[in-house]
């Protein structure tokens, strides 16, 4: 009973002096809670297998709902960003973690506008397994401390952080994505499963993606030199 008074008594000096940190703190503990990544993670997984699914029965109705679950896995996804750039008071890439989870977070965006163009299951699929395996990594990455942790002195510049690193960062997933479009390809060509109007399309989605990436990697490279210089 005591302990329990002294507890409360520090929590009401702390709400009085410093209600900011406190807020925040509230706030940072229902976000590890709700674990935004995590149930993302299950969604991007759901999203994956109607995909696959919608390549052997029921094209439209299960590609349509794998595109539709795709945007509600985004929209978590979007939450648990955004909560970490009110938390911190910093641009979505900070460290290693966040790199991981904004590079799933354009890929995974890149791969709906795609899915929006062509409608053919293929951009939720290679969305999807993005997603997942972005989180995934960023999940073990968490194994090792503090996510949130505190910024590098060389590192502290909200500017910078909001235009090269971002910038460069979009690159990486366009690039990713790319990567994944090509690999699919290769994986259903080797299966026999290849049509030619699929794989033409696949083409143009690998190509697009390359064309956007380079864009941004060059100019993200740019940037690093101007910061670095």
């Amino acid at each position: 009973a005591g302990f329990d008074a002294a507890v409360a008594d520090c929590s009401a000096r702390l709400s009085a002096g410093v209600p900011r940190a406190v807020r925040q703190s509230r706030a940072e503990m229902v976000f590890n809670r709700v674990e935004p990544f995590y149930l993302g993670m299950v969604l991007y997984v759901a999203v994956f297998l109607l995909a696959v699914a919608s390549w052997l029965v029921w094209p439209e109705v299960l590609g349509r709902a794998a595109f539709q679950l795709l945007l509600v896995a985004f929209a978590v996804h979007t939450g648990g960003l955004f909560a970490r750039v009110v938390l911190q008071g910093r641009p979505p890439v900070t460290n290693l973690y966040s790199s991981a989870v904004f590079v799933g977070w354009g890929a995974v965006l890149l791969g709906a506008v795609v899915e929006r163009l062509y409608r053919k299951g293929l951009g939720s699929a290679v969305a999807a397994a993005v997603g997942f395996s972005t989180l995934l990594i960023a999940h073990h990455l968490a194994a090792g401390g503090d996510t949130m942790e505190m910024m590098s002195a060389v590192l502290d510049s909200n500017f910078w952080l909001a235009t090269h690193v971002v910038t460069i960062t979009i690159g990486y997933a366009g690039t990713f994505l790319a990567g994944l479009f090509a690999h699919l390809w290769v994986f259903k060509s080797y299966l026999g499963r290849l049509g030619e109007e699929e794989g033409r399309a696949l083409y143009r989605m690998t190509y697009g993606t390359v064309c956007f990436a380079l864009f941004f990697s060059f100019v993200g490279t740019v940037l690093g030199g101007i910061w670095a210089d």
